[in-house]
């Protein structure tokens, strides 16, 4: 587990106070999943992103989404040479191994259908050719829950390509006081720019393959089971979580577990992943008076829903 701590804590040179976002995000792309960061501006999903790619040598592209996004500004497109006399391909911002899809909602509908095929199938395919994309292949989309205006809202088919739906949320007092020390007589770019590698892409791959070994017990499978169906007989929830969530919440957990050391699942580690994982998957009915969202209801199932009592 040496590198995975190595990576955590040179991420956390630059991202004050937020240890648990930056190892649920490790999580995610150990798990093979992609992470939407929903949160206000200013609060380091930019630098998140920045530094974990710095701290792992990967490639890394940011695109900043708007309504006049093509989706050929995102995946390439074969462009005419006349010296040459034939198409060539130009590579769009996607052929990296971490994307910043920045405020995702910003852009129509035919663009974000653009990132599907290449977040699921780790491949794009333009004018009948398909190329494949680099391993690993992560996205962090990021978009504004306060300001909708101009905005396009996720339909499910794409917020089902997140495997986790998280929040960096706004630093403490404490933390805030950290912030300001930390960057004090700095600029924050230079400090992001003076990160070292700590881990190398093939790292990776090798810790996603040690983390789907991680044992889950045949009652922890059925626990997941159990949380998904009854996500699926609510009356306040109109769509329930899909086999790929279940899919998904156990890829989690085994990453989860393999992070802190086990090489097994426990019920808690299944309990603590649902929200991010479950909540967005949810299409939650809204009847008058009452807006539900997807965290209250996850967390009202995990209370109704029993836990395996067997000791692992």
């Amino acid at each position: 587990m040496g590198k995975i701590t190595d990576i955590r804590e040179n991420i956390g040179k630059v991202i004050i106070g937020k240890d648990e976002t930056i190892t649920m995000v490790l999580t995610a792309i150990l798990a093979g999943g992609h992470v939407l960061l929903e949160d206000v501006p200013g609060t380091g999903k930019t630098m998140l992103a920045k530094a974990l790619a710095r701290s792992i040598d990967a490639s890394y592209n940011r695109i900043q989404f708007t309504p006049d996004l093509l989706p050929s500004d995102i995946t390439g497109l074969n462009v005419y040479q006349a010296g040459k006399g034939e198409f060539v391909f130009n590579e769009g911002p996607v052929f990296c191994n971490i994307l910043l899809a920045d405020e995702i909602n910003r852009a129509t509908p035919r663009t974000q259908a653009g990132l599907l095929e290449c977040m699921e199938e780790r491949q794009v395919t333009i004018d009948g050719v398909t190329r494949r994309l680099a391993e690993p292949f992560f996205v962090i989309a990021t978009q504004n829950p306060i300001e909708t205006s101009g905005t396009f809202p996720l339909p499910e088919a794409q917020l089902d390509r997140f495997i986790m739906k998280l929040s960096m949320g706004l630093p403490g007092r404490d933390e805030e006081a950290g912030i300001l020390e930390r960057f004090l007589g700095e600029k924050k770019n230079a400090l992001l720019e003076s990160l070292e590698p700590v881990a190398s892409m093939n790292d990776i791959e090798t810790m996603k393959a040690e983390a789907l070994k991680v044992q889950v017990h045949p009652q922890i499978r059925e626990y997941i089971a159990d949380i998904a169906v009854a996500t699926r007989k609510r009356d306040d929830v109109a769509a329930g979580v899909s086999p790929r969530g279940s899919l998904a919440l156990m890829n989690s957990a085994q990453a989860y577990s393999y992070i802190q050391g086990r090489d097994y699942v426990t019920p808690e580690d299944v309990k603590k992943l649902a929200g991010p994982v479950l909540a967005h998957r949810l299409y939650v009915g809204v009847s008058f008076g009452s807006v539900r969202s997807g965290r209250e209801i996850i967390d009202e199932i995990l209370n109704e829903v029993p836990v395996p009592t067997e000791v692992f």
